[in-house]
Formats: structure tokens, C-alpha cells, sequence
């Protein structure tokens, strides 16, 4: 009986194991890559992965409102220090890669002007993430102050909620143009809609993206959780974050 109380409790262990899942937020222009490697990780570790994408600076309000995330991967380094600053935090905040701004087009926009197309009277909508909340939003009007079409942009900008929509937006042709994370433009599902040139880097500040484990879910979630930003630096993770057109930090 003995053994077979301890065989059971094996079972029943392995099984809790099996089934564990962790729940991480990350910023809209993941979306695809991070499916990528979560199942990755997924096949390596046991542990499922749920992603919860969005605005880097809503899901710092859910995460400090007590929303049950495991780990938070943000567009920005700000975001993370903010969550670490107020005490939500498990890990030191890391960059995990550096995002590009591409300006993305199906509606035939002529886009070898480059940034400057938005100033053109053809042009009657521009999709722009809202950057109180999405730090590619941010940086698409720094770049269109750099070269100084902001003013003449600025009545066409239709704000969306994140990278996401600002892709709605594009796809539908609801707008003539869009700012977009060159993540997005390079999936599968979205390489063969309309064109995109990227903007130069130079027009914008660098878009530093950081991560951190989290406070809000169980212990046994915030060590899982750990082990998912540890394989964020894997050679498995860093070949799909380099196929998606992310830069990388350098290795210590």
C-alpha cells in the first residue's frame, strides 16, 4: 500500500507539473515572435505558456491593479522600473532586445519619400499607437518632429490602442499608412501585405525593450516564470527574436 501511496503521489506530482502554466504580458509588437517562443520553451520545460499582448503601459496598470501575470515583457525600459520601483517585481529588469520602426502601407502610399509621405495631401490617415501608453507610438512622433512633418501629420493621426490596432488599421485600409513595429511586418501572416520601408533610427530614440518576473501569481508561477526569462536569452529564442528583425544586446 506504501508504494503504491508513493507511486500515486509521483503521479499526481508530475501530472501538477505537466500542467502548470504561466501567464505572461508583452507588448503588442511580440505577438508573433513570443508564440514562437514560448512553444519552444513549452516543448523544453513542461510549462505552458498563456500570452496576454497589449500596450506596454496598460498592462502596467492591470499588473499594478493586481492582475495575475507571471512575467512582463514591455516595449520600453521604463515601464519595468516602474513595476520595480513600486515593489511588483521578482527579477531585476533585463533588455531583451531592441525594436525597429517601420512605416507600413496597403494602399499604395508612395513610401520611398520615406517619413516625409505623411505630409503628402494624398495621405488622409495615419495610424499612430497612442503613445501615452506604447512606446513605438512615442517614438513614431519623435520621428515625424524629426523631420518636421509632425505639424502637418498631426490633424491626419488616428490614434490606436496598440501596435495591434495600428496592424488593424493597415490591414483593413483603414488608414493610408501606419506606424508599426518591424516585428509585425515580418510574420508569416503579415510579410506579403501591402509594403513598408523602415524608418531610419536615427529619427528616434532607441527602443530599449526589458523584462521582469512578477509579484502577482503563485510561488511555484514566479519560478517558472524565471526559467521563461532565462530562455528568453537561449540560442533557440535569440534565433527567432533575430528573424523577427529585433536587435540584440550584447552577450556579457
Amino acid at each position: 500500500m506504501k508504494l503504491l501511496k508513493i507511486v500515486l503521489t509521483s503521479l499526481a506530482f508530475a501530472s501538477a507539473l505537466a500542467a502548470q502554466t504561466i501567464t505572461v504580458a508583452a507588448a503588442a509588437n511580440l505577438k508573433y515572435a513570443l508564440t514562437d517562443i514560448a512553444k519552444e520553451f513549452s516543448k523544453e520545460s513542461g510549462i505552458d505558456v498563456k500570452i496576454i499582448t497589449g500596450a506596454s503601459g496598460k498592462l502596467t496598470q492591470q499588473i499594478m491593479s493586481g492582475a495575475p501575470y507571471d512575467a512582463f515583457l514591455s516595449a520600453d525600459v521604463e515601464y519595468p522600473a516602474k513595476l520595480a520601483q513600486g515593489g511588483f517585481t521578482t527579477t531585476p529588469s533585463q533588455v531583451y532586445a531592441y525594436g525597429s520602426l517601420v512605416l507600413w502601407s496597403d494602399t499604395g502610399a508612395d513610401l520611398s519619400k520615406g517619413v516625409a509621405v505623411v505630409a503628402d495631401p494624398n495621405v488622409k490617415k495615419i495610424a499612430v499607437a497612442n503613445p501615452k501608453t506604447a512606446p513605438y507610438g512615442i517614438e513614431a512622433m519623435n520621428a515625424m518632429k524629426y523631420y518636421k512633418v509632425a505639424d502637418a501629420a498631426t490633424p491626419k493621426i488616428i490614434t490606436a490602442e496598440s501596435i495591434s490596432q495600428v496592424g488593424a488599421y493597415v490591414t483593413t485600409k483603414a488608414v493610408d499608412v501606419g506606424f508599426m513595429a518591424k516585428s509585425i511586418v515580418l510574420a508569416p501572416d503579415m510579410k506579403n501585405v501591402g509594403k513598408w520601408v523602415e524608418v531610419d533610427d536615427k529619427a528616434y530614440n532607441t527602443i530599449d525593450q526589458a523584462m521582469v518576473g512578477l509579484k502577482n501569481g503563485s510561488p511555484e508561477n514566479q519560478i517558472a516564470a524565471k526559467k521563461f526569462l532565462r530562455y528568453m536569452s537561449s540560442p533557440k529564442a535569440i534565433a527567432i527574436l533575430k528573424a523577427s528583425g529585433y536587435g540584440l544586446p550584447a552577450k556579457k
